[in-house]
């Protein structure tokens, strides 16, 4: 049975299908892998940097300026996601792979190159903003271009599992940014980290650029359309209107775990619950190791399922159900074991569901407009419940001193989810 299911058409040889198959899984994940480290690592040293550009009196008042910072990031995103998602439409994915990798280089090196607020004053933050403007452009655009990519350029049967590495590189970068804030953390002094080695994972986020061209210049085109075939980006909306509100509030659950678990987590145990640097970032690595390891099985899943909404019902469900008793056992016991059983259960649900939900929304879209939609849900999605959670989050447990606020946040964006997979219609694309 499995091999009917599995095997290639007589006409197709199935070794060179499967080298050419890998060879696109692993191009397109390497450079997404590196683009999303530049864009994520700013979570994990938003301490440091919140000291160094914007100094503030009160005890949250820099974190939350740094916070607010990196949300304005995912403000670009909406923007990037129309522009270089309809490049990707119009013009093939290639083009619009390429010009992401241009825009991340260039916001990378201004915050990794810009002088501190002791060094030029206000312009100092301005030039960190910039540099996250310009990340939070080009970002918009990948995960339209690169998911879209890694769908069409296989067998159907296995699109599960090419897209599952969209999650996989995700946590890869999670991995990377949390890894390095550990080890410059144990291996340098608090002077020399503030002085210099904070600036150390951004400039090697700069391989971006070098490395990432060279891996899309040698990539296959999946798309080529006609722009006669393209519709105005204000009728496509207007058309799509129901599925891309239901896709954003589809991806709210997933998207608010993945910032408060996966970016927020180390700020969170550090700052709240009072653990050492080293310690609180190795449960970022922990969650960023899971997405990366699980996310591919769960693809491999989702490519065996008759229908999908199921497991998404399921996953949705069990984050409302459990984010609150993992947040409680954490305060209770504020060590690394606690968090480690956090991140197992929350990031384990996030890796399970998240390429059925990507398939859901992805299937739901014909292929001459799916960058764009995809590009558009996933970029408001992830700017309205994602890119400020973190902001969010803190300034409500400033106020209310609860440090059981992040279970909150996740379990109604959850909710919310859970009602948009009730209406949403689980669609199979005819290409």
């Amino acid at each position: 049975m499995h091999k009917t299911l599995t095997a290639p058409p007589p006409s197709v040889p199935a070794e060179p299908a499967a080298k050419s198959s890998r060879r696109t899984i692993v191009a397109v994940s390497l450079g997404n892998w590196l683009e999303l480290y530049d864009f994520t690592v700013f979570s994990f040293f938003a301490l440091l940097i919140g000291k160094l550009y914007f100094p503030s009196h009160s005890e949250y008042g820099s974190l939350l300026m740094a916070l607010a910072t990196f949300g304005i990031g995912f403000v670009m995103r909406p923007l990037g996601s129309v522009v270089i998602g309809r490049i990707a439409d119009r013009s093939g994915r290639k083009p619009a792979l390429t010009l992401t990798i241009w825009l991340m280089v260039a916001g990378t090196a201004l915050i990794g190159l810009a002088p501190t607020y002791a060094s030029i004053g206000v312009l100092a933050p301005l030039l960190i903003v910039a540099g996250r403007l310009l990340q939070g452009f080009a970002a918009g655009g990948e995960v339209g271009a690169a998911t879209s990519y890694l769908m069409e350029s296989g067998a159907r049967h296995r699109r599960g599992f090419r897209v599952s590495w969209q999650m996989a590189t995700q946590g890869g970068a999670v991995l990377a940014g949390a890894l390095s804030g550990a080890l410059l953390s144990h291996f340098l002094s608090v002077e020399a980290l503030e002085s210099w080695g904070w600036r150390l994972p951004f400039l090697l986020g700069l391989l971006v650029g070098p490395v990432g061209l060279y891996i899309r210049r040698h990539l296959d085109e999946t798309h080529h359309a006609e722009p006669s075939a393209q519709p105005r980006l204000g009728e496509l909306v207007y058309r799509h209107r129901s599925k891309l509100l239901l896709g954003m509030m589809l991806i709210m659950g997933g998207t608010a775990n993945m910032y408060v678990v996966g970016h927020y987590l180390p700020s969170y145990l550090i700052k709240v619950l009072h653990q050492p640097p080293a310690s609180a970032l190795l449960a970022g690595c922990a969650a960023g190791l899971l997405l990366l390891l699980a996310s591919p099985p769960a693809g491999m899943l989702a490519d065996r399922l008759s229908r999908r909404k199921p497991l998404l019902l399921a996953v949705n469900f069990l984050l409302v159900l459990l984010a609150l008793p993992c947040f409680m056992l954490l305060h209770a016991y504020p060590a690394l074991p606690a968090a480690l059983v956090l991140v197992l259960v929350l990031a384990g649900l996030l890796a399970l569901g998240s390429p059925a939900g990507f398939l859901l929304i992805m299937e739901a879209f014909p292929r001459n407009e799916r960058a764009t939609c995809l590009a558009i849900v996933y970029a408001c999605g992830v700017t309205l419940f994602g890119g400020f959670a973190q902001f969010i989050v803190t300034w409500l447990i400033s106020v209310s001193g609860s440090p059981l606020v992040p279970a909150w946040y996740i379990m109604a964006c959850g909710a919310a989810s859970l009602l948009a997979l009730l209406i949403f219609r689980e669609e199979r694309a005819k290409d």
